[in-house]
C-alpha cells in the first residue's frame, strides 16, 4: 500500500497502449459529462466507458445497445441534446471495439491525461474499474462459468475500488503505483476479452 494506492502486480506480455487518439466529436469533456450525468446511472466518462468494456468483455450480445440504453437521459441534457451525446458515445464505442479487437491489444483506458492533478486520475480510474463491476454483474454468466483467471482479476478489481483515495499525496510514489494498476487493470480486461469474447467465437470454418 502506497499512501492508498493498492499495488497489484500483473506480468504484462503486451507493448504499452499508443495514446487515445481524439473521439470524432465537436462534444467537450464538460458537455458530454453533463449528458452522463443526465442519465439514469449518472456515470462519469471514466465509469462509463467501465461500463462499456465490462459489456463487451463479458459477452454482452449487443454491448453498444445495451450501453447507450442505458446511458441515455430521458430529456435533452442541458446544452447537450440527446442525438448529439448518443453521436458521441457511439464513436466511443466503435473506437474501443477496434481497440479491442486489434491484434496489439491497443486498449486505451479512458481517463484523465496525465497533466491532471494524480487525486483526479486516480478517481477515475476507481471509476473506470466500478462501472466494469458494474457492467459484469448485470450479464447472465450461467451458460459459461468464468475461469478461476477472470474470477481472481475479478477479485482485484473490487480491491482497486476500495483503494484508499483520501489525502492522496501528488508524488512520484503514487504516481508510479497509479502507473502500475492502470496498467494492470488494462491488461486485465484485455485478457477476460480473450478468454469470454475471442476463445468462445466460432472459427472461419465452421
Amino acid at each position: 500500500m502506497v499512501a492508498g494506492l493498492l499495488i497489484l502486480r500483473f506480468p504484462s506480455p503486451f507493448s504499452r497502449p499508443v495514446p487515445r487518439e481524439e473521439v470524432a466529436t465537436n462534444i467537450d469533456d464538460d458537455r458530454l459529462a453533463r449528458y452522463l450525468a443526465a442519465g439514469a446511472l449518472c456515470a462519469t466518462p471514466s465509469e462509463a466507458h467501465g461500463i462499456l468494456c465490462g459489456l463487451i468483455c463479458g459477452g454482452d450480445a449487443h454491448p453498444e445497445a445495451t450501453w447507450l440504453s442505458q446511458l441515455r437521459p430521458e430529456s435533452d441534457a442541458g446544452d447537450l441534446q440527446i442525438d448529439e451525446g448518443r453521436e458521441a458515445l457511439s464513436a466511443l464505442a466503435r473506437l474501443t471495439r477496434e481497440e479491442l479487437e486489434a491484434s496489439e491489444f491497443a486498449l486505451t483506458l479512458f481517463l484523465p491525461d496525465d497533466t491532471r492533478p494524480l487525486a483526479e486520475r486516480a478517481m477515475a480510474l476507481y471509476d473506470w474499474v466500478r462501472g466494469f463491476l458494474y457492467a459484469w454483474g448485470t450479464l447472465d454468466h450461467t451458460s459459461a462459468e468464468p475461469s478461476p483467471e477472470t474470477r481472481e482479476i475479478l477479485r482485484d478489481f473490487t480491491d482497486v475500488t476500495r483503494m484508499d483515495l483520501d489525502g492522496l499525496d501528488d508524488d512520484e510514489q503514487n504516481e508510479e503505483a497509479l502507473t502500475e494498476v492502470s496498467e494492470f487493470i488494462r491488461v486485465a480486461a484485455m485478457t477476460i476479452y480473450q478468454e469470454r469474447v475471442v476463445a468462445r467465437a466460432p472459427s472461419p470454418e465452421s
